[in-house]
C-alpha cells in the first residue's frame, strides 16, 4: 500500500514482517550456538545486571588481575555495583571504565562533566563518587570518550589488552552505543569495513533524539531540543575486539507495555547483519544476549488503545 519513509535507516519489510512472526518460544533459537539469547524475567533482570558487574569486578580483585569494562547509559543501577562494592570491601585499583559514549554539540564538543545530562557527569554520580574513596578506582582510570581524546580511545582501550566486558543495549534505530545506521561518519561500503571503524564523533538520528527526549535526564516530555544533536561513541572494533559481552533487552516507556524495543530485538537478533542495524554485529560474535520476558509479547495491533 506504501513504501516506508526514506528517513528510516532500515526499511526491509520483508525482513521486519518475517521477524514479527517469531513467537516468543523461538526467540532463543540461533544458527551461532556462541550467540547465547536468554529471556529473563523483569523482575529480575537489574538484579542479573547487577550481580553480572560486580562479580566481574570482584573476581578480578580477588586474583589481584586488571579488569576493563565497557559502560552503558549510566543509570541508578551502577549504585547499586558500588553498595556491594562497598559491603563486601572490593579493591578497585585494577579497574578501568571506559563509557561508551558522550553527548557532543553541533561542532562536535563533547559535554563537559559538569553538565548533568552528560553521561561522564551521570557515571561519576551513580558509580565513582558512590564508592568508598579507599576501594575507588584512580579517576584517571575512569573514562569517557571526548573530542580531545576520540582520536586515541581506541587505542587507549586496546593498549590494556581491550575490553574484558562491554555491556550494551539497542536503541531505537538498532545502534549500539551511538553507532547510529544513519550517521554519514559511520558511513563504509561494506559489513567488513564497516566492523573495523573505531571511536569517532557522529551525527544522532532523529529517531535517536526523539528516544532520548523520553528519558528521565530530559524530563520525559518529548522536548527534541534538549537532546544534543551529536555525541562521541566507540566503535565496532571496540565491540568486536572485547574478550565478553552482554546485551541487553528491556526497554519499556516508563516501565509500561509500550516499548519500540519489542520490533528492534527482534531485527537485531534476527534479522540480517548490517551496519542498517549496528546491534545486528553481535549475531556474528560470542555475545549473551538478555531479553526481558516483556520484550517477547507477540506484535500486534491493539484496537482498543490509542496513544
Amino acid at each position: 500500500m506504501f513504501a516506508p519513509s526514506p528517513i528510516i535507516p532500515f526499511r526491509d519489510t520483508k525482513a521486519i514482517e518475517r521477524v514479527i512472526r517469531i513467537k516468543r518460544e523461538d526467540l532463543t533459537k540461533h544458527k551461532n550456538p556462541k550467540f547465547r539469547i536468554q529471556i529473563v524475567p523483569d523482575a529480575d533482570f537489574e538484579f542479573r545486571w547487577v550481580m553480572d558487574m560486580f562479580c566481574r569486578i570482584k573476581e578480578a580483585a580477588d586474583h589481584n588481575r586488571r579488569i576493563v569494562v565497557i559502560t552503558p547509559n549510566p543509570h541508578g543501577s551502577y549504585k547499586k555495583v558500588a553498595y556491594l562494592i562497598n559491603k563486601f570491601r572490593v579493591n578497585c585499583k585494577k579497574l578501568h571504565t571506559f563509557n561508551m559514549d558522550e553527548y557532543a554539540n553541533e561542532k562536535g564538543e563533547t559535554a563537559p562533566e559538569d553538565w548533568p545530562q552528560g553521561f561522564a557527569h551521570q557515571f561519576k554520580k551513580y558509580f565513582f563518587h558512590q564508592i568508598d574513596p579507599k576501594l575507588r578506582p584512580p579517576e584517571k582510570q575512569v573514562l569517557g570518550p571526548t573530542h580531545k581524546n576520540i582520536k586515541d580511545y581506541g587505542k587507549m582501550i586496546a593498549d590494556l589488552g581491550g575490553a574484558d566486558i562491554c555491556y550494551s543495549g539497542p536503541g531505537w534505530t538498532g545502534h549500539l552505543a551511538f553507532i547510529e545506521p544513519d550517521a554519514p561518519e559511520f558511513g563504509a561500503p561494506s559489513l567488513k569495513e564497516w566492523m573495523t571503524f573505531g571511536p569517532r564523533i557522529c551525527t544522532l538520528s532523529p529517531f535517536t533524539l526523539a528516544q532520548n527526549s523520553l528519558h528521565g535526564s530530559f524530563g520525559m516530555a518529548g522536548n527534541l531540543c534538549a537532546v544534543p544533536p551529536m555525541a562521541a561513541t566507540i566503535g565496532p572494533a571496540e565491540v568486536v575486539g572485547a574478550k565478553n559481552r552482554l546485551e541487553t533487552h528491556r526497554l519499556r516507556i516508563d516501565g509500561s507495555f509500550a516499548s519500540w524495543q519489542r520490533l528492534m530485538t527482534r531485527l537485531v537478533v534476527h534479522g540480517p547483519v548490517t551496519p542498517l542495524l549496528p546491534t545486528s554485529i553481535h549475531q556474528l560474535l560470542e555475545t549473551d544476549c538478555w531479553i526481558a520476558e516483556s520484550s517477547t509479547v507477540d506484535i500486534r495491533p491493539y484496537w482498543d488503545k490509542a496513544y
